[in-house]
């Protein structure tokens, strides 16, 4: 059996499945009533990405933690519909940043609408998400603006880039802690929260939500490079050719740096160059395949889903705990 979920993951119980796919369906159906407004142009414009579809990864660590307490409890869905119209709205905003094309498949709210539709869309997304959270009492909201510091705080930093005389890699795992790790945190903190799990069950749980949350991003940053798009879906060096850096590009500058090798300093330029250029494009990815940055890229994802899947020990087993596990696993698989 399967739940929905950005893996497909298996659950190895039918209780289990059934209530976090009734749970996630509860979800599907709060996302596009907190998206509905008066003015019909708005819910287009907010329900584009809701009906585009997506992982729902962070409502589905949401059900999972709510495991440990009570699945059923009245603020469990809510709580998840807050993570997830917070992650969609920081979608609305990245594009403009990133002046991307297209998201989940479908043209970018800023490319159907233009930068500042995009921009108040999100906007809109989050006056929602802190409606809905308002009913969850004054601890969820505190909770959530802090994670929600911590993601802006993470997109500054990643805009600014590293201070003089900062490690660029330690600089970009901190913005992944901020960025990403943050909101799935929270995701597990509120499902756990809402849950009326204990407090040491709810801490293991934010521990574990920050960890795989890096952890999911890092393994995104390997695909970028080693992704066969016919067996993925995804194509191959995206943010690659629009030079965004990650984690593979930020160790094979280290690399060049430290050891001057006239392979690896010719590689940086080259990555550094235009790769509009397709020829130019196919041949970093190639070296960049067989280089040992990718490696090293590889084995910090890996180290990332330990700590995640080690924060879980003290918890009880069971099949909510296999899941949580397994998708520690997943999150390797995908960084080959």
């Amino acid at each position: 059996m399967t739940v929905v979920g950005p893996f497909g993951l298996s659950v190895r119980d039918q209780a289990l499945e059934a209530d976090v796919q009734t749970g996630l369906a509860a979800v599907e159906a709060g996302l596009l009533d907190a998206t509905k407004s008066d003015v019909p142009f708005i819910t287009e414009a907010a329900q584009h990405l809701v009906l585009a579809g997506g992982k729902r990864f962070r409502p589905l660590l949401v059900m999972l933690a709510a495991q440990f307490g009570d699945p059923y409890a009245p603020g469990v869905v809510p709580s998840a519909v807050v993570v997830e119209l917070t992650h969609l709205a920081t979608l609305y905003h990245d594009d403009v940043m990133d002046e991307a094309d297209v998201r989940r498949g479908v043209p970018s709210a800023n490319t159907r609408w233009g930068n500042s539709i995009a921009v108040l869309t999100g906007d809109f997304l989050f006056a929602r998400a802190s409606h809905t959270l308002a009913d969850l009492g004054p601890e969820a909201v505190r909770i959530q603006s802090e994670a929600f510091e911590r993601l802006v705080t993470g997109q500054i930093l990643e805009t600014a880039g590293p201070s003089d005389g900062r490690d660029p890699v330690a600089h970009y795992l901190d913005v992944l802690g901020g960025k990403t790790g943050s909101l799935v945190a929270v995701s597990c903190r509120f499902g756990a929260m809402m849950s009326g799990a204990d407090e040491s069950v709810v801490d293991i749980l934010t521990q574990y939500g920050e960890r795989l949350g890096v952890a999911f991003q890092l393994a995104d940053d390997v695909l970028d490079i080693t992704s066969d798009s016919h067996e993925s879906g995804k194509t191959p060096g995206i943010d690659l050719r629009e030079g965004i850096p990650t984690l593979p590009v930020l160790h094979l500058r280290a690399a060049a740096a430290a050891n001057g090798r006239p392979e690896d300093v010719e590689l940086v330029e080259l990555v550094d160059g235009d790769l509009t250029d397709d020829e130019r494009h196919a041949e970093v990815l190639r070296r960049l395949r067989s280089h040992p940055a990718l490696e090293q890229a590889r084995k910090d994802t890996v180290r990332y889903a330990e700590e995640a899947r080690a924060m879980l020990a003290p918890l009880p087993d069971g099949y909510a705990k296999a899941a949580l596990q397994e998708l520690c696993d997943a999150v390797v698989h995908r960084a080959g």
